[in-house]
């Protein structure tokens, strides 16, 4: 298909997002948005914690919709995060809706999140700082997606269809009044015996941008995810019954890593999801081939199928089947009440029910008070206006970058990395004011470094923030006490192991951490031999090299490592990032002392 803009009915692509909400609690009003945020809470959320029940939380970019603001009400979530199209929401956000329905309750917070990277690391953000303040919280990650073939690593199954499902089935376990501690072990092993497999025609357009593949008019595309990005396989344009045996026939295929087991009389439920641009007809016609499939040929018993849509990709042509193992007391949790809309219905208020207009959510008593932090501060002013230089330099630097990233984006992800460093550079470049009077706390390495990440968190978004945000806030400790070149060489290892712990990347994998390691090898090898100059401009060209040599590595992390190894020619965005705020740094670093 073209990739040429598509046609919208919306008023301005800034304020789509915000204005789908509005809409949304305007037509489902025991739905409340909370003011000021992108957050959807039950309008009885207080309820729960009332009850002793588990709080159920859980978000997405915008663009899946229903699949998390149609997935809010009883029996389903008790509250959701709305992030930018395609865009993992905020951490920042996470917390406090974490702290506004589970705050005050006993019972805990269970967080469902689909495993993408930014997902994981935006939730694991939120997580750790909501278990800091107190507050019980756990989680599950779910994966179901049946498309990946190669045994190699990659960043692992991704969470379609299933993540409504187990939203669903959590909802309904927290009505029973399970507890968090029974509630994780057996959702988690509900998704294990689950799986999905998805099928378009067609790429989507994200409002303002173009297609984020191409599918031709006699094609269609299998295995492709929600996110825009390009299947396993191009195939020739096929019949409805030829495509749902095509799937199918994938998802059960154990010769494929990640395949879901069926034999003879397996009790299930079948899922048949609209990606948000399939017709009606369309639809009924594939959800009668795939159910006469698996009871024909497979001899499933299919004790429950449902059919609409689930989770969209904005306007994608195509289906996604889920398949799940059931037994009496899943098909009890299924079949439990639920005022979610997703299922679908619209949740009218109890308190006005002829009134549209929403009621909204005003935050209190969520914040965190603020304390007083001792740590140690540069000795001179020298020492702090060379910092603001370095973050000057380094800034200018990544926006002047942004173009070029953002080509290089193209490749493996939504063609948005630079505009999402530029954005948290330009931002961070506002907060730095002037030498003489900065805005940020560049005499304190500690506190600098906890605030560029509150940046990063804030107002870069998507992956890069969060990832950005966890080394800054990881590395901040080893030089709160102490300011010298081995604690600075300790924060950096330290936040190279906290990317791996909650990215799941490692060495080799195509990521950022390449030119971040190779950096810190060099520093820990040449330190207290050479001139602190020499050490970091051999830890630039190390970066830089690195950076280079990504173009040439297999992609096991992130978004890029769902795409064809064949498509992925040039280098990895966010590894060229990582080389251009180093060499930003050694450059400033030179100079100063020249």
């Amino acid at each position: 298909m073209s990739a040429s803009h598509s046609k919208r009915l919306i008023n301005s692509v800034q304020d789509c997002v915000d204005e789908n909400l509005d809409g949304f609690v305007s037509i489902n009003t025991g739905i409340r948005r909370v003011i000021g945020h992108r957050i959807m809470v039950r309008e009885d959320y207080q309820d729960v914690i009332k009850e002793g029940k588990v709080s159920i939380v859980s978000g997405g970019g915008s663009g899946h919709e229903p699949q998390t603001t149609g997935s809010v009400g009883k029996g389903m979530l008790t509250a959701c995060i709305m992030g930018s199209i395609f865009a993992s929401p905020p951490s920042q956000e996470i917390l406090l809706a974490i702290r506004l329905v589970a705050k005050h309750n006993p019972a805990g917070c269970l967080l469902i999140i689909s495993n993408y990277t930014g997902d994981k690391l935006n939730f694991g953000v939120a997580m750790e700082k909501a278990r800091q303040e107190g507050i019980r919280v756990g989680s599950v990650t779910v994966g179901e997606d049946c498309a990946l073939v190669s045994q190699d690593k990659s960043a692992g199954r991704r969470g379609l269809v299933g993540v409504s499902v187990t939203f669903k089935l959590a909802g309904a376990l927290s009505e029973e009044g399970r507890s968090l501690e029974e509630m994780i072990p057996l959702l988690n092993n509900i998704i294990c015996n689950m799986g999905s497999m998805g099928l378009s025609l067609t790429a989507c357009t994200i409002p303002g941008s173009g297609a984020t593949f191409t599918v031709a008019d006699d094609e269609m595309e299998l295995g492709l995810g929600v996110h825009g990005e390009a299947g396993i396989k191009t195939l020739k344009l096929k019949t409805a019954k030829e495509s749902v045996k095509i799937v199918i026939e994938h998802m059960t295929n154990p010769e494929n890593r990640y395949h879901i087991k069926l034999s003879n009389r397996d009790r299930i439920a079948c899922f048949i999801n609209n990606l948000g641009g399939t017709t009606n007809m369309e639809m009924n016609i594939i959800s009668g081939e795939i159910l006469t499939y698996l009871k024909d040929t497979m001899g499933v018993v299919v004790e429950r199928a449902y059919s609409g849509s689930f989770v969209t990709s904005q306007e994608m042509c195509g289906f996604i089947v889920t398949l799940l193992h059931v037994d009496d007391t899943l098909i009890g949790l299924l079949d439990a009440r639920t005022d979610a809309p997703i299922w679908p219905h619209h949740l009218l208020s109890s308190v006005k029910k002829d009134d549209r207009r929403p009621i909204n959510v005003e935050l209190e008593n969520v914040e965190v008070e603020t304390r007083d932090i001792d740590a140690i501060v540069f000795k001179t002013p020298d020492d702090s206006y060379l910092m603001y230089d370095i973050i000057n330099n380094i800034c200018k630097s990544l926006i002047s970058s942004e173009a070029r990233l953002n080509l290089l984006d193209t490749e493996g992800g939504d063609g948005d990395c630079g505009s999402t460093l530029s954005k948290g550079a330009q931002v961070l470049l506002t907060m730095l004011g002037s030498k003489d009077n900065p805005g940020l706390p560049v005499h304190c390495p500690y506190l600098l470094s906890l605030s560029v990440a509150n940046i990063a968190e804030n107002y870069m978004g998507g992956s890069s923030g969060a990832l950005y945000s966890l080394m800054l806030t990881s590395g901040a400790n080893c030089v709160k006490d102490i300011i010298s070149p081995t604690s600075w060489h300790q924060a950096l290892h330290t936040a190279i192991n906290t990317i791996k712990r909650y990215g799941g990347a490692e060495l080799g994998d195509r990521t950022m951490l390449d030119p971040l390691y190779a950096a810190s090898e060099v520093i820990k090898e040449r330190m207290g031999k050479d001139s602190i100059v020499s050490v970091l401009k051999r830890a630039a060209e190390a970066s830089e090299l690195a950076a280079r040599q990504t173009a040439n590595m297999k992609a096991r992390a992130g978004r890029a490592s769902y795409v064809s190894a064949d498509r992925l020619k040039e280098a990895d965005p966010g590894a060229v990032a990582v080389a251009l705020w180093m060499r930003a740094m050694s450059d400033t670093i030179e100079k100063y002392y020249s």
